[in-house]
């Protein structure tokens, strides 16, 4: 017996329930990621002061990471639908890892810029099988279990900001990248021995009026021949890139505003604005990927988007009218990533409902890659506050971003995915019913 037979074999005789300690240790995994992206920022300045590189030279990195995590998405997840999700996470962590380590010993940016390549394909790995293992173990629930596993990407940052922010001050920002990443590579490791592959079949899609399914597997290929997929890509690049700008400028917005270090009292404690709204950004950004993602297997993929899309417009605008209170900065700034979170949740899920669960590694792979292709459009955000002096123009794109993908969804995207889908039920009836006589 093979080792995929033998993996199959094992998870068809475990009770149905294992399949949430299997999510479990996806969003265990993918928190374990969550630095590498989100907690960027928090080393940026460190970095700069210490080895006087440019703000620009080091977000160099960053874009690289992004590139890097995102286009390579495709080939991990094949990676994961042909051997299973344990060596591809296992892998994954120990580059993940490897990368901070590395990160700690950088004395010039071409090794700042190779660990960032590293790290993109370590997290690649993590997020692209953890997020697609979620979709077979729950093709009956798949809004919801991507949402789950996205969520410890989004909002796993959040659970370390404050004792990574203090080991910076305390003992340098490399002691802080070599002790983080040993620890987030020990833990991805250890959690990935205990990933096992969905059996194939045991759980059925759910049959929704509100999101119908598809009947048969479509590969990569056919997947990218048909039109549903390059719209669906094309919503996910407007939403993903509003979202990387706000990501990318929250710091830089609260410091032209002035008052990135007013003092904001929570319960006993008191933190400079800046280090709050990024606490409560990295929450939201995770709160809203099983909320939204539950919403949408509930009331349709494309129904939620709209909702949430035209929502991310309305908070743009209000950063850029109210942000320049504390409490407006607050209010708004989660409330983008609030609605920019939602794509890790929904689009994975949209892809399994349309094209199907045996290729999911591989077709939400595909669809990551927009992320990917969004962070090219982040510099567009500097090269608008430098030519009009604000960001009022940086504010006011991705607000129309948001707008322009949410009608996109409810008005050329659904119709046009509910009638490819009945199409291919009516190719695929007679066929079925030859065979049946």
């Amino acid at each position: 017996m093979d080792a995929r037979a033998s993996s199959a074999s094992a998870a068809t005789s475990r009770p149905t329930s294992y399949r949430w300690l299997q999510l479990v240790i996806g969003i265990v995994c993918m928190a374990m990621v969550a630095n590498l992206q989100y907690g960027w920022t928090l080393f940026v300045n460190p970095m700069h002061d210490k080895m006087h590189w440019s703000t620009a030279e080091i977000q160099v990195a960053f874009s690289i990471f992004v590139l890097t995590e995102t286009w390579l998405v495709p080939v991990e997840g094949w990676l994961m639908d042909k051997f299973g999700p344990r060596p591809v996470v296992l892998g994954g962590g120990i580059l993940a890892g490897l990368s901070w380590v590395m990160n700690s010993y950088a004395t010039s940016l071409e090794m700042l810029y190779f660990s960032a390549i590293v790290a993109g394909v370590g997290a690649g790995c993590v997020y692209g099988t953890c997020v697609a293992n979620s979709l077979k173990w729950f093709p009956d629930k798949r809004g919801l279990a991507a949402g789950l596993t996205a969520a410890g990407f989004g909002a796993g940052a959040a659970l370390t900001v404050i004792p990574i922010s203090g080991m910076i001050h305390s003992s340098g920002y490399q002691s802080a990248f070599f002790t983080f990443g040993v620890i987030q590579g020990a833990v991805i490791f250890v959690a990935s021995l205990f990933l096992i592959r969905p059996p194939i079949g045991k759980f059925a899609a759910a049959a929704s009026k509100a999101n119908p399914t598809t009947k048969r597997d479509y590969t990569p290929g056919e997947m990218m021949r048909t039109p549903v997929f390059w719209l669906l890509y094309v919503a996910f690049v407007l939403v993903a890139a509003g979202g990387l700008m706000a990501a990318a400028q929250v710091a830089p917005i609260a410091n032209d505003y002035g008052i990135a270090k007013v003092p904001i009292s929570i319960l006993t404690a008191t933190m400079p604005l800046l280090t709050i709204t990024l606490i409560i950004d990295n929450l939201a950004n995770g709160f809203t990927r099983p909320l939204t993602g539950w919403i949408s297997d509930n009331i349709g993929r494309e129904n939620t988007m709209l909702l949430v899309f035209l929502l991310s417009g309305v908070a743009q605008l209000g950063l850029m009218y109210f942000g320049r209170a504390p409490i407006g900065f607050i209010i708004f700034a989660p409330m983008i990533f609030l609605c920019y979170g939602e794509i890790f949740s929904i689009f994975p899920a949209v892809v399994g409902d349309t094209f199907g669960s045996k290729f999911a590694g591989a077709n939400n792979g595909f669809m990551y890659t927009a992320k990917g292709t969004a962070s090219l459009l982040v510099p567009l955000a500097s090269v608008l506050k430098a030519t009009t002096g604000s960001w009022v123009a940086v504010l006011w794109v991705g607000a129309i971003m948001g707008i322009v993908a949410g009608l996109l969804a409810k008005f050329v995207i659904m119709p046009m995915r509910l009638r490819w889908l009945e199409k291919q039920q009516a190719v695929q009836a007679p066929a079925t019913a030859m065979q049946a006589a």
